[in-house]
């Protein structure tokens, strides 16, 4: 059975000479033989599963083999729901857009910000638009101030033919928030 590119090799697949055992309730048995150990495993109604197959001999258990796949599963869906990679979202405006158009998009803005992905906004000029870019450049500048709160202006505005963009990263809160219910240490005498 393939998993995550590594096979785990179960009963006969094994094919170390002796495994150190480890059986069904966890308990260490000690070095066995591999037929020996596979033999104790069918008699226990479970399957051997090699754990450790890089260690000296392999480390192998006695377990139910479906009911460790499934809980091998879990653990990394568990994993990978707390695994968060802050990636980066992009915003695109017009220099002509509407005040209510604008509070939606920086309300999006706050969220992304808030789920630790990086905002690139990026206001796009057409046509005659191109001649007055000094409304993109106010533009960014409001929802930069607008977004101080949850984030940071990363450099300035890049003007890259006819977009001006700007990338807004979220502020770090590990730095600036202390601990509310701090423990008071009390020594002997004091605080009675």
């Amino acid at each position: 059975m393939l998993r995550n590119d590594k096979r785990i090799r179960i009963n006969r697949n094994i094919t170390a000479p002796q495994v150190r055992l480890i059986d069904q309730n966890g308990v260490m048995v000690g070095i066995r033989s591999t037929y020996e150990a596979a033999a104790m495993a069918r008699n226990a109604g479970f399957d051997l599963v090699e754990i450790a197959p890089t260690a000296k001999p392999p480390v192998c258990k006695i377990m139910d083999f479906s009911k460790f796949l499934y809980e091998k599963d879990k653990q990394e869906k568990e994993n990978r729901k707390k695994q968060k990679s802050g990636g980066l979202k992009e915003i695109r405006l017009n220099p002509r857009i509407g005040e209510n158009d604008l509070q939606t998009k920086i309300r999006q803005m706050e969220k992304f910000l808030q789920e630790r992905n990086k905002v690139r906004i990026t206001v796009v000029f057409r046509g005659r638009e191109n001649q007055h870019r000094e409304l993109g450049e106010d533009i960014l500048n409001r929802i930069c101030e607008l977004l101080s709160g949850a984030g940071t202006q990363e450099g300035k505005s890049q003007l890259l033919g006819n977009r001006m963009s700007i990338t807004i990263a979220p502020q770090v809160s590990g730095k600036t928030q202390q601990p509310q219910n701090k423990p008071k240490i009390v020594q002997d005498g004091e605080g009675e």
